[in-house]
């Protein structure tokens, strides 16, 4: 049986500026702003959520079946998933489009801008949650706005659980549209600034979503993460890193995480322990789809971080 993950698909390309913003922007003149930075440092990396999830997965042992839209330009992405062994199966190419892309500008204070191309994104919604068969799990990660509606729709009309995962697309939802998602889903899923955005658009608490869903679970950084129940919740804490990289793609593989645990019917306690892991794995690494380990490295770590065995 196998996780059904919707979500996107993308190029993150990322360059680094030597120098800072503030430095070459000038605040009274930013109405006719016209500036060029020299990025000596640019790599590309292979990203968007549904992506990203299906390959910490697939590290974890699991059995992931990403499902999104893709342009023409997919090619080493594709060569990419092959070689990690990640199924295409459900990857729709949408013709004349390009591939969701993200082109990340840093500088040395770490600040970013960021030029976002949906591309084929947007046509989420011409793939269909019916088409995958044998299904213990559904996610509805961010995409398309209404491939998010639709699929998210399409999994509870199945029967099938699923973790909502709305990320970087919880902006596109109004309150009575989160109410819906939250209704529809087993889970829901968010980092700490969106669970204070769900708050304030829902009008719900954390203990009133958990009380519509089996958990909520809300990931806040190197401080651990909370895992709501309808009861009582239970706190996990943060799994120590040993050089913290880059911290693009952490939530992709906290995420991963959850699904594992819930497919082979682990506790949360221990769920949420995996879950902590893999992004504290994933932010020793630059970019999204770098890291590395086999299951005996993954036992000792855990152990190592969190002082007992690792039983699953």
């Amino acid at each position: 049986m196998s996780a059904l993950i919707c979500g996107s698909f993308a190029y993150d390309t990322i360059m680094v500026f030597h120098d800072k913003f503030k430095n070459h922007i000038l605040p009274d003149k930013v109405h006719i702003l016209n500036v060029a930075f020299h990025v000596p440092e640019m790599r590309r990396e292979f990203g968007g959520c549904a992506g990203n999830i299906a390959y910490n997965l697939k590290l974890l042992g699991g059995d992931p079946l990403p499902m999104g839209t893709i342009g023409n330009d997919f090619g080493p992405y594709a060569e990419w998933m092959d070689a990690c062994g990640v199924p295409r199966t459900h990857l729709k190419v949408i013709d004349e489009t390009y591939t969701a892309q993200a082109f990340i500008t840093t500088d040395m204070d770490d600040n970013q801008i960021i030029a976002f191309h949906p591309g084929a994104m947007d046509f989420a919604h011409h793939n269909q949650v019916g088409d995958a068969e044998d299904i213990r799990i559904g996610m509805v990660s961010p995409d398309g706005r209404d491939g998010m509606i639709e699929h998210a729709t399409q999994f509870a009309e199945a029967g099938i659980p699923f973790i909502f995962d709305p990320g970087q697309g919880l902006p596109l939802f109004g309150g009575e549209d989160l109410k819906t998602f939250i209704d529809q889903a087993s889970y829901v899923c968010v980092n700490d600034y969106e669970a204070e955005l769900l708050q304030e658009r829902t009008g719900l608490s954390p203990h009133e979503i958990a009380e519509r869903v089996e958990a909520l679970i809300i990931t806040r950084g190197a401080r651990g993460s909370e895992i709501y129940l309808p009861q009582h919740r239970i706190d996990i804490p943060a799994a120590p890193a040993r050089e913290l990289a880059d911290p693009t793609g952490c939530g992709d593989a906290y995420r991963a995480g959850l699904l594992y645990g819930l497919m082979h019917d682990l506790d949360w306690e221990v769920t949420g322990r995996i879950a902590a892991l893999m992004g504290a794995i994933k932010i020793e690494s630059h970019g999204t789809q770098n890291h590395r380990f086999d299951r005996a490295g993954f036992e000792a770590r855990y152990k190592e971080s969190f002082g007992h065995a690792l039983a699953w």
